[in-house]
């Protein structure tokens, strides 16, 4: 399954990025810490170059709790802050703001010193669709000001918010990168909903999260959907189980892959299936 997809406004967005970083004081890279490698677009570290920069590992309830702290070490032995968050409920975020601060307190020192009162500080927002940034913002801001949607590219322009009188944040919209260099990535940035469904083999996608779970956790898929298998138990013969126990029946009385399919990678998506984390900080594509 190769997936690729980089729409023209992408591209747009990444130069207008590269152009407002003069603005801004931290950048703030959202990733989904389901998918940290895949979900960080290797560009942004060029685009970013020596800016000051806060990792925030959001949707971080929906992922696998040990690997949640493996990846903050990771991070932290690569001298980056990692911080968790589920933008949704509002958890982790003061921990940006703390942050935030603590990156910029030198820097607020020598103005303080020549008798000068700190500036505001600006931080960017980046990441890729669908990971949360529009989400995050309201919720720092407490009040509803960035668009938010559960399918990647609402985010249109950028926008200026005020979170408090010390703190402003530029947001951005989701961009992608024009080529994925290992199979992988696709993968999961498919399964996570980073691309649109509308472009994807569903079916086909959903079998690869099949293959994936059985060899990585199949006890939370046997769970989930109360099956017991036999090791000969092939992709296609799961899916027909799933389907029948969740009423995906087509006239006939034959199972609609396609709709199964759907559920099950809404299952993974909302974190029905468990708390599930695909990569490993050990983990390079």
């Amino acid at each position: 399954m190769n997936i690729q997809w980089y729409p023209g406004h992408m591209a747009k967005a990444r130069r207008k990025i590269a152009e407002e970083l003069k603005l801004v004081d931290i950048v703030i890279e959202l990733i989904d810490a389901r998918i940290p490698v895949s979900s960080r677009n290797p560009e942004v570290d060029n685009i970013v170059e020596n800016k000051k920069r806060i990792i925030v590992l959001n949707k971080s309830d929906m992922a696998d709790p040990e690997l949640n702290n493996m990846w903050k070490k990771h991070f932290a032995q690569r001298g980056v802050t990692a911080i968790l968050t589920n933008s949704n409920k509002g958890t982790g975020l003061k921990d940006i703001l703390s942050e935030s601060k603590k990156l910029m307190k030198d820097e607020h020192e020598k103005l303080r010193k020549k008798g000068l009162l700190h500036k505001t500080i600006r931080a960017l927002v980046i990441g890729i669709p669908n990971v949360g940034k529009s989400t995050l913002i309201n919720k720092l801001a407490n009040r509803s000001i960035a668009q938010t949607g559960d399918k990647p590219g609402i985010t249109k322009a950028k926008q200026w918010i005020r979170i408090n009188n010390d703190f402003e944040l530029l947001d951005t919209p989701g961009i992608l990168w024009p080529k994925f260099d290992d199979e992988t990535v696709g993968l999961h940035l498919a399964l996570t909903g980073a691309i649109k469904d509308e472009i994807l083999d569903v079916e086909g996608l959903s079998k690869k999260f099949i293959l994936k779970a059985l060899n990585e956790f199949p006890d939370k898929l046997y769970k989930r959907y109360n099956i017991e298998l036999d090791q000969d138990a092939d992709v296609e013969s799961i899916m027909n189980i799933i389907g029948r126990k969740r009423g995906c029946i087509l006239p006939g009385d034959k199972v609609d892959i396609n709709r199964t399919a759907s559920l099950i990678l809404d299952d993974f998506r909302s974190g029905r299936i468990g708390l599930i984390t695909l990569e490993k900080p050990k983990d390079t594509f």
